[in-house]
C-alpha cells in the first residue's frame, strides 16, 4: 500500500495479514470528503488495522493523530509503518494498543476532543452501529466535528439525533458515511 497525498505521498507501508484494508480508491474518497489539507486538525482513527487512514492524516498535516488498535499484530505493524515513514509515536502522534470502546470512554473522561473521527471496524459484527452510538453519547466530539464511517452495506446505521448525515456513498461492498456533530443551541 502507498500513502496517497501530502508529505509522505508515494511512500509504501505494510498491511498485516488477515485484515481487510481500506482500498486506495476508498482512502482517496475519504480525504476527498474530509479535505486534503488537514493542518491544525485533531484526528482519531478507531479499529486502525494497518493505520493507513491515520498515517494518511499525518502525511496531510494533521496536528494530532490518535490511532486505536486492539490486535497485537496490527498494533505492531502500525508501529513498524511509523518507523518506515519516520514518524515517532508519542506526543502528537500516538498509538493506543487497546479496545476502541474503552479508549473512547477514557478519552472522553480526559476531556479530549477531535475534529475528525474515522472508523472502519471488522465487518459482520455490527460494530459500526455500536461505535456510532458510543461516539454520539461521548464528549470527544465538539460542535462541527466530522465522523467518517466505513461499514458493510448490510449494516444499517442509525443516525443519532446529535449527528447530521452529510453524505453516504457506496464503494463495492461498503458504505462510506460522513456525519457532522450538530451545534447545540440550548
Amino acid at each position: 500500500m502507498k500513502i496517497l497525498g501530502g508529505k509522505y505521498k508515494g511512500r509504501n507501508f505494510y498491511m498485516p495479514a488477515g485484515i481487510r484494508p481500506t482500498q486506495n480508491v476508498v482512502r482517496a474518497a475519504i480525504f476527498d470528503l474530509l479535505g486534503h489539507d488537514l493542518r491544525g486538525i485533531t484526528f482519531l482513527e478507531l479499529f486502525a488495522g494497518s493505520g493507513a487512514v491515520g498515517l494518511e492524516a499525518i502525511s496531510r498535516g494533521a496536528q494530532e493523530v490518535v490511532m486505536v488498535e486492539h490486535n497485537d499484530l496490527n498494533a505492531k505493524t502500525i508501529r513498524e509503518n511509523g518507523e518506515i515513514l519516520g514518524i515517532e509515536f508519542g506526543g502528537p502522534f500516538s498509538l493506543v494498543h487497546g479496545d476502541a470502546f474503552s479508549t473512547v470512554k477514557r478519552l472522553s473522561e480526559e476531556l479530549k476532543r477531535f475534529d475528525i473521527v474515522f472508523f472502519d471496524p471488522p465487518y459482520s459484527q455490527n460494530l459500526a452501529k455500536k461505535t456510532l452510538k458510543l461516539l454520539a453519547r461521548s464528549d470527544i466530539l465538539h460542535p462541527q466535528s466530522l465522523v467518517c464511517v466505513q461499514c458493510e452495506v448490510s449494516e444499517k446505521l442509525e443516525i443519532p439525533e446529535n449527528l447530521d448525515l452529510l453524505t453516504q456513498r457506496r464503494y463495492g461492498s461498503s458504505y462510506l458515511t460522513l456525519l457532522q456533530r450538530l451545534v447545540n443551541n440550548d
